[in-house]
């Protein structure tokens, strides 16, 4: 047996990166507004007592992508502004203290204005702690060969947060109030980040970065050659046409609950299920795919993703929506390694921070725009019927083979 001083420093340092990467997505897939703990309970309060629509709640939760959206701005003032001289490691640390702060002022707040606002907070705080980890993520995965694997490792615990808080948000709902269960959830959320200010001392070992002349000058001109990259434009421009079809996410909870009258507890169970399937596509991944080159993930992904959506024709009872939302989870974890390999091989050094933001930016402005329109097309087009939006959605999805050769040509 080896000794412990004999043991790789490379092989040391990922490792901690590994355990990094887990804590921090744990973290946020508690905590994220839009997917974590306090979701379902949101959009179950707003329906039952603000009466909302499904447009209303698409359209108003919109604004908690905006931070998201915005998050090359985070990475820009972490790559060329140290703070107590770290680039990485102090921001992690404010970001997190000020999500803890903001979900214990939802704890506060019933009135929809003021818990969106609060909720826009956390949102900031997340998206900023987020872009800080891509960082990392970009910076290590290049040195060490490893961005799969590290997205694969995020990915994975994410969504092991994210079956959790899914649960536990269903389970909220059954057993409280609409406001308590919003309530009981900003506070289980408000006590997640702790764990990311915790790791970020312990775990992520960054030298010190001060201000100089020298040092502002690298960082520039890797700033500058983020803009002067077509392959980063066509790589961007591929993952918004990607990520852009008419989602269904807002109409199917509408579905769920008012033509197929499955309870709140079995709606948090299904997105329980959807993140058992993402942590089944990440170990599928891991054992089988990860040999695989980028592009042939991302052909795996699109034929995955038009099949799966499909699928959601077929769901009528429990038995059939566990089986869709199941294979649904899977497809989505095998297209998320892809995209965002593909995005974090393509940053130039000395920006990594804005650059993997800006492309993981286009992905969230996508989002937010498939699921209000889809909530629009559902709504006013297709008459609040759902399987129309199914087909538009998968045939959006299968357009995207026609892309796969000029990335080809863009990216070799």
């Amino acid at each position: 047996m080896r000794r412990s001083r004999d043991r790789d420093p490379t092989a040391d340092g990922v490792s901690r990166l590994m355990l990094f990467f887990a804590i921090v997505y744990t973290v946020e897939g508690i905590g994220q507004a839009k997917v974590g703990v306090i979701w379902q309970p949101l959009t179950h309060y707003l329906k039952e007592t603000q009466n909302w629509d499904p447009v209303q709640i698409a359209t108003s939760l919109a604004v908690l992508d905006v931070p998201w959206v915005i998050k090359p701005l985070y990475g820009m003032v972490s790559d060329f502004l140290p703070l107590f001289g770290y680039r990485r490691r102090s921001y992690l640390l404010v970001a997190n203290a000020g999500a803890v702060a903001a979900f214990v002022w939802t704890t506060q707040v019933l009135a929809p204005t003021p818990l969106v606002f609060a909720l826009l907070l956390t949102s900031i705080a997340m998206a900023a702690s987020s872009t800080v980890c891509g960082a990392l993520l970009v910076e290590n995965g290049q040195r060490h060969n490893a961005s799969a694997a590290f997205i694969n490792q995020q990915w994975l615990w994410f969504n092991v947060a994210v079956m959790l808080a899914s649960l536990a948000g269903g389970e909220l709902i059954e057993v409280m109030s609409p406001a308590g269960a919003v309530h009981a959830a900003a506070m289980i959320a408000a006590a997640a980040p702790l764990a990311v200010v915790a790791s970020s001392i312990a775990l992520v070992d960054e030298r010190r970065a001060d201000i100089n002349l020298d040092e502002l000058k690298r960082t520039l001109r890797g700033f500058l050659d983020t803009f002067r990259s077509r392959t980063l434009w066509f790589v961007a421009a591929f993952l918004f046409l990607y990520y852009f079809s008419p989602g269904f996410v807002t109409p199917l909870y509408f579905h769920m609950t008012d033509n197929l009258h499955f309870s709140q507890g079995l709606i948090g169970v299904l997105s329980s299920v959807s993140a058992v399937g993402w942590i089944a596509g990440g170990l599928l991944y891991r054992y089988l795919l990860r040999n695989m080159t980028t592009h042939v993930l991302l052909n795996l992904s699109i034929l995955a993703g038009t099949l799966t959506t499909l699928a959601y024709l077929g769901m009528v009872d429990e038995a059939s929506a566990i089986a869709v939302y199941f294979i649904n989870g899977v497809a989505g974890m095998i297209a998320n390694i892809a995209t965002l390999a593909l995005a974090a091989d393509h940053c130039p050094a000395r920006s990594e921070g804005f650059a993997f933001a800006a492309l993981m930016s286009v992905i969230n402005l996508a989002t937010p725009l498939h699921d209000t329109i889809g909530a629009l097309l559902y709504q006013h087009l297709f008459h609040e019927k759902l399987a129309p939006l199914i087909v538009v959605s998968a045939a959006f999805t299968a357009a995207i083979f026609l892309l796969m050769p000029l990335l080809r040509r863009a990216t070799n």
